[in-house]
């Protein structure tokens, strides 16, 4: 693509956004746009707005790095594993270095291991297996034995910023709960070494997120042995990671925000910003194989180790990246809570109400670890 092209393709996306917005919230046929929600849900999906065109118009401009039969041979080669059978058993943590650091009035300790995540043959012969270092930024005031809840951050995201974004100072001061924050391979301090994630090839995004699986659960299994329980979270493109960690592990509770479905179809549903230019890439990222290799990371289809009353999930009603029938129908598979935010996918971070649900899942958890304790 051409200077001019991008120039003229970014300018007119940003332009576009409030008259996005303002579309988006008609066609759902309950926004009231003379009320103070209504203002304030205009905002909210003007935000996703601005985040889809800054995610996806800011990045180099895609090509097309995989055909449709490629990935249809991989697919034939993954035929017939389960989601149980195609991750295996992670390796333990063996930590690497450790160092303390401070972000504002957060101070955490930053530790680097390294991982191999076993990857089926089909996808290590591509060349996405072997070790990479994985990061994770820990908040704990000390080795006494507490409850730990590990959140697995979005898109865009895996800096230390994300101690605000998850509340971690709160948590542990109001609530008594250790933090740990994974860092998604490709993502933030990560995103400048291998491998690469996510991006616009289907197989290389499920490797990265299988990888993504592997590290979590070996981060989970080195902190039970000091954990009087263990919560997952995940946020947005963290969901099927901690949906399919709470799966394969076991855990106290497990939440999911703004979850979404299909991260290859996700990626492709907005790269029609950058026009006809990419029309190859969004149809292999849309491919039936595709489609079909996403099912081995597929939350939607397991249900998790953590009772029904302990599982929740957060859905943006007006959700303009991951829409709002992800989180329903992740839902009537899981049970537990389903805790509908009346604003957009990005705004649910600062939502009191979405804040509250969360906190009143920790609490429970903490209650029932007490009791255990107690008995």
């Amino acid at each position: 693509m051409k200077a001019p092209e991008r120039v003229w393709r970014v300018t007119a996306d940003f332009a576009g956004v409030l008259p996005r917005a303002h579309t988006a919230l008609t066609a759902s046929g309950d926004w009231n746009a003379w009320s103070l929600s209504g203002a304030r849900q205009l905002g909210e999906v003007v935000l996703d707005q601005l985040a889809l065109t800054g995610l996806t118009l800011t990045a180099p401009p895609p090509r097309l790095e995989r055909t449709a039969v490629s990935c249809a041979r991989i697919v034939e080669q993954l035929a017939g594993d389960s989601v149980a059978e195609v991750h295996a058993e992670p390796n333990p943590l063996r930590v690497r270095s450790r160092r303390r650091r401070r972000f504002g009035r957060h101070s955490y300790e930053q530790v680097t291991f390294d991982h191999d995540p076993l990857l089926p043959e089909p996808l290590a012969a591509e060349g996405f297996g072997g070790p990479s270092t994985a990061v994770l930024h820990l908040c704990r005031d000390d080795d006494r034995p507490r409850p730990w809840l590990v959140w697995v951050h979005g898109a865009g995201q895996g800096q230390p910023i994300d101690l605000l974004v998850s509340r971690a100072r709160r948590l542990q001061d109001e609530l008594g709960f250790n933090i740990a924050l994974p860092v998604q391979p490709g993502c933030g301090v990560r995103q400048s070494h291998w491998p690469r994630y996510p991006g616009m090839d289907p197989v290389a995004n499920v490797a990265g997120m299988m990888r993504a699986v592997s590290e979590v659960r070996a981060v989970v299994r080195w902190l039970r042995p000091q954990a009087e329980a263990t919560v997952v979270s995940g946020v947005s493109m963290g969901s099927p990671v901690a949906g399919l960690v709470a799966h394969l592990e076991p855990v106290d509770a497990v939440a999911v925000y703004t979850p979404i479905a299909g991260l290859n179809a996700m990626i492709a549903a907005h790269l029609g910003r950058w026009g006809p230019s990419v029309r190859d890439t969004v149809g292999v990222l849309q491919s039936g194989a595709a489609e079909k290799m996403m099912t081995v990371v597929d939350y939607q289809s397991v249900t998790p180790s953590a009772p029904p009353e302990r599982r929740l999930v957060v859905g943006a009603w007006y959700d303009q990246m991951a829409h709002r029938e992800t989180a329903q129908s992740l839902h009537e598979r899981w049970g537990g809570r389903l805790h509908w935010h009346r604003g957009s996918h990005v705004g649910h971070l600062f939502a009191p109400g979405v804040q509250r649900a969360g906190e009143e899942l920790l609490r429970a958890v903490s209650r029932n670890a007490a009791d255990r304790t107690s008995r």
